[in-house]
């Protein structure tokens, strides 16, 4: 059975270029709109083309899966880190936080069942600030009962640095392909 790619239902918008890429030397007529946008559920960074006429809004939620979409045309597909427009790169920080802090239960999930990648590394190890040391008191921490949320971990984990924080940075270095494990980016 083949693995299917992560697919985005849902985007949010980082920033919209109502007259294309500065750097584009098309003519102002032959320009189209573009929309950097990075997905709801698997934080994938996107490059849409928004309908004609329609204009969007940093932090707007867009609908961009199969069916009728109301505002976007088109995805022109991913868009790599180096390519996002400053206003992008800020907007990035503050949706991925507010994305892991609504889905908090999920990324508590992930501190209850990840599991070792091979003999000598750990799930848990790839999180920034995550040591043999930490990962050994987290995995026992989980035995004795799993985690309700994420200050459920720091009050038992001692030390631990912030999980909210943690995961955050983790994505932004997914996003950044600082690491060939991928755990949160699809």
């Amino acid at each position: 059975m083949l693995k299917q790619k992560a697919k985005e239902e849902y985007a949010i918008v980082l920033d919209f270029l109502p007259n294309g890429y500065p750097f584009d030397t098309r003519p102002g007529h032959k320009k189209t709109s573009i929309v950097q946008a990075v997905g709801k559920e698997y934080f994938v960074l996107l490059e849409l083309t928004p309908k004609k006429d329609i204009t969007v809004s940093n932090n707007e939620e867009v609908y961009i899966g199969d069916g009728k979409r109301d505002k976007i045309h088109f995805i022109n597909g991913r868009l790599p880190t180096e390519r996002l427009t400053e206003t992008a790169k800020i907007e990035l920080n503050h949706i991925i936080e507010s994305l892991v802090e609504k889905n908090e239960k999920k990324f508590v999930e992930f501190f209850n069942k990840a599991q070792p990648i091979n003999t000598r590394r750990h799930q848990l190890e790839l999180l920034p600030g995550m040591g043999k040391k930490h990962m050994q008191e987290l995995l026992e921490a989980r035995e004795v009962k799993e985690f309700d949320n994420f200050e459920d971990i720091k009050t038992r984990v001692k030390l631990m640095p912030d999980p909210k924080k943690t995961i955050v940075k983790r994505i932004l270095e997914e996003l950044e392909n600082k690491d060939r494990y991928k755990i949160f980016v699809g």
